[in-house]
């Protein structure tokens, strides 16, 4: 996964569990694309610091992730329903074979499952 959109994914996952002034550093780097220096200007603080701080966030966010494994479980459940799409209009399109469209039927019923069971 692209590294920003990793970022931002983790960020609306778990940005609520950061400090103010973390989610307000991150958010300027992140969602604002400002540089460190002013990111620093801004906070009052050196570049280093904001780097710093840009770091510690990052992993603060990979921990609760590697825990709580809400992302990889959000990113599981939308490629499945993103098949479960493909299957349905793969399933209407098959109408005319029935064979076909009993499996694909039978594949979102598949998909189905997995998901209730997962969540």
């Amino acid at each position: 996964m692209e590294r920003i959109v990793e970022q931002s994914l983790l960020y609306d996952f778990y940005g609520e569990l950061l400090t103010p002034h973390q989610k307000e550093i991150y958010e300027a780097a992140i969602f604002n694309d400002m540089s460190l220096g002013e990111i620093a200007e801004e906070q009052g603080i050196s570049r280093q610091g904001v780097h710093d701080q840009l770091k510690r966030c990052h992993k603060i966010l990979e921990e609760y992730e590697s825990k709580l494994h809400l992302l990889s479980r959000f990113l599981q459940m939308k490629q499945k329903a993103e098949e479960i799409a493909r299957v349905s209009a793969e399933a209407k399109s098959n109408l005319q074979h029935m064979d076909r469209l009993i499996e694909s039927l039978e594949r979102i019923e598949c998909l189905s499952a997995d998901i209730l069971e997962e969540l």
